[in-house]
């Protein structure tokens, strides 16, 4: 049974007629949109507490209400992990939170996490039908952060069914979002899962990328629990093409591999003073801040809490980067961009919360050299003034230089996150593997399987940068297209 057809058999059960029938649709746009409840910004920006407190009950209920179960779900279409939407959100309306769980665990190994993380406002809520109406999309994100907080919270954690074991052991490289969504399906369908970590927590991006303000590492935990119990086995400190080889894998019995091995090489600008100290990566800073304990001054790995702190870029991660130097300490945190603020990838949720913590914006700059002491140390910045021009393949205005107008700021610390690229040890070790000039893992974009036959990818280690939720779009197609490989060739 497809996801669509199961949502309209729960569609047809009595209890969702009768709720349907329980207000009018004019009724249910007409109810305002739901505000999630934050910290103080004040508050908040010297500290590093989950900034989002989630919805009361009640708001919740009422939120759901908004709903208006539509036959054919528009939102459904903008999912990549293919979540039954309207079942789990009239579950909430009809008060029964922990149905409203157990429904997103049928599709999705991290509701708790999406809830948080994922870009909703781009994929299922941009598709929710109120916006043809002039209307708020409903908060389908704030419902499935509700529905798995407070399944958690209630301490009725559910295990999704698992089926019989078939004999058949499945490696997966990489404990990020692609990875863990793989696993939980591949479990889900009776084989031995082995996910490898390189690094000593299991997590991925979502431990070391995201900071505990906006996604507690308790929350990731309780996930990966849910996993294990389900059969799958966490293995870290181990690096697979290192520590382990294809060979190795084979040698060892698993009839299949998912490489999830993510996007962990920083990019830079290439422009005089990268090479200062204080200047780094927002890769290296967030790990370190988020895995090693770098803001306790008893670290052994300590990271620099400067005073002017300049984040280069407009992204997600460069928001996480500029807010978390708000709460290690800095006077004055900036983004530098170099396009408008309307160009920005960032999600608005997160430009929103960086101003109101304080985060200065200079758009429509561009560094072009870090100035540093006679100690090295970096201390001040030349930045380009731009303008916009045409619309480039980005489908964004492209940023041109304006001739003559540089200005330069004091920045005791500089964080880079003009992107990533792909982990090169896994292209760079299995023989045999398509591999872009990018460094990406070509697969069949149906299948997800690499031009080795055993070997299927996803994530950032074939997108190059992908969204959590896409990244879990990935490991689903690829455990439905290896589940079917391996049992046609059984």
């Amino acid at each position: 049974m497809t996801t669509n057809n199961k949502d309209k058999q729960t569609r047809d059960e009595l209890w969702r007629v009768e709720l349907r029938k329980a207000k009018k649709n004019k009724e249910r746009t007409d109810i305002p949109r739901v505000r999630m409840n934050e910290l103080d910004a004040a508050y908040r920006s010297r500290n590093r507490e989950e900034v989002n407190l989630g919805l009361t009950a009640e708001q919740a209920v009422r939120e759901a209400m908004r709903c208006l179960d539509c036959p054919n779900p528009s939102c459904m279409t903008g999912c990549p992990v293919g979540v039954e939407i309207p079942a789990f959100v009239k579950y909430i309306e009809a008060g029964r939170f922990l149905d409203a769980a157990r429904t997103l665990k049928q599709t999705s190994a991290l509701p708790a996490v999406c809830g948080r993380v994922c870009p909703q406002e781009k994929q299922c809520e941009a598709q929710c039908i109120h916006l043809k109406m002039k209307k708020e999309p409903v908060a389908i994100g704030y419902l499935e952060r509700f529905a798995a907080d407070y399944e958690r919270e209630s301490g009725q954690m559910s295990v999704p069914e698992v089926d019989s074991p078939n004999g058949m052991s499945i490696a997966v490289i990489g404990s990020g979002p692609a990875g863990l969504s793989f696993a939980g399906d591949m479990a889900k369908k009776g084989y031995e899962v082995t996910v490898f970590e390189a690094l000593h927590e299991i997590g991925g991006v979502l431990k070391y990328g995201i900071p505990e303000f906006r996604l507690p590492n308790k929350i990731v935990d309780v996930e990966i629990d849910i996993l294990t119990k389900m059969g799958v086995t966490f293995v870290s400190n181990c690096i697979v093409g290192k520590t382990i080889t294809y060979e190795d894998l084979h040698a060892d019995g698993f009839k299949g591999i998912f490489a999830a091995s993510g996007a962990g090489l920083p990019n830079f600008m290439n422009i005089p003073g990268e090479n200062l100290i204080g200047v780094m990566s927002s890769n290296e800073y967030l790990t370190r801040v988020n895995l090693m304990d770098a803001a306790n001054p008893e670290s052994d790995t300590p990271v620099l809490m400067g005073r002017n702190v300049a984040v280069i870029g407009g992204g997600n991660t460069a928001m996480d980067s500029v807010r978390t130097a708000r709460r290690l300490g800095a006077e004055r945190a900036i983004i530098v961009y170099r396009r408008s603020e309307e160009e920005m990838p960032a999600r608005l949720e997160e430009v929103k919360h960086a101003k109101e913590e304080g985060v200065e914006f200079l758009t429509l700059h561009n560094p072009l050299e870090y100035l540093g002491d006679e100690k090295g140390h970096v201390r001040q910045m030349r930045l380009q003034k731009m303008k916009l021009g045409e619309a480039d393949a980005s489908g964004r205005r492209r940023p041109v230089a304006i001739e003559g107008e540089v200005e330069t700021i004091d920045a005791d610390e500089v964080i880079v996150s003009v992107g990533v690229s792909p982990n090169p040890l896994v292209p760079s070790t299995f023989a045999g593997l398509e591999v872009t000039r990018r460094g990406t893992i070509v697969v069949d974009e149906t299948t997800m399987q690499s031009a080795l036959p055993d070997v299927y990818a996803g994530g950032d280690i074939v997108r190059g940068g992908a969204t959590v939720i896409l990244a879990m779009g990935d490991g689903r197609k690829a455990a439905a297209a290896m589940d079917k490989a391996l049992k046609g060739n059984a």
